[in-house]
C-alpha cells in the first residue's frame, strides 16, 4: 500500500517539513502534485517526478526531481514552485492569523503532463501552513504611506 507522509503535518509557512513516499515498487516513476486554493479561490499547483529508489521510496529532500515544476534536490520544491491556474495571480495569505493553508499532496502511477488528472491518487495527505504561531501578537502599522504589521513573539 503506498503511503505518503508529511512532518509535521501543521508546521509554519517557513519552516521546513518532510515530504516521504513508501509502499512503491523499486525504480517505479510517480508524480507528486502538491494542490491549494487560496481565500479568494484561486488554484495553485506544482508537480514533480521522481524515481522510486531500491526500496520503493522517494525522498525530496534527498532524491533529485528528473522534471515537472523544478529538478534536481529541492526539499519544498513542491511549495515553493506553486504556480497558479490563472496567469499573474500572487500565492498571498490575508488572514494569517485565522487559518493556514491547506496543501493537498498527492502521489500519481507514472509521469503525469496534463493540467487536470484524471485518474486516482495512489496516495494522498493534507499539510496545514501557517503565518502565525500560537500566542503572536500582530500589530497594524499605519504611518503616513507606509502600511504593514508588526509580529510579536509571546
Amino acid at each position: 500500500m503506498v503511503e505518503v507522509t508529511v512532518t509535521p503535518q501543521s508546521s509554519l509557512a517557513d519552516r521546513r517539513v518532510q515530504i516521504h513516499v513508501r509502499g512503491l515498487s523499486p525504480s517505479q516513476l510517480v508524480t507528486l502534485w502538491a494542490s491549494l486554493k487560496d481565500e479568494h479561490g484561486e488554484h495553485f499547483q506544482s508537480r514533480a517526478f521522481f524515481r522510486a529508489d531500491r526500496s520503493g521510496e522517494v525522498d525530496p529532500g534527498t532524491q533529485a526531481a528528473l522534471g515537472g515544476s523544478y529538478s534536481g534536490v529541492w526539499p519544498m520544491g513542491l511549495f515553493w514552485f506553486l504556480q497558479p491556474d490563472t496567469p499573474f495571480r500572487r500565492l498571498m495569505k490575508r488572514d494569517v492569523a485565522g487559518s493556514p493553508f491547506l496543501v493537498r499532496l498527492e502521489v500519481f502511477d507514472g509521469i503525469q503532463l496534463g493540467t487536470e488528472l484524471q485518474e486516482q491518487p495512489l496516495a494522498s495527505c493534507e499539510a496545514e501552513r501557517w503565518y502565525m504561531g500560537p500566542g503572536m501578537q500582530r500589530v497594524p502599522i499605519r504611518e503616513g504611506r507606509v502600511r504593514g504589521a508588526l509580529f510579536l513573539p509571546p
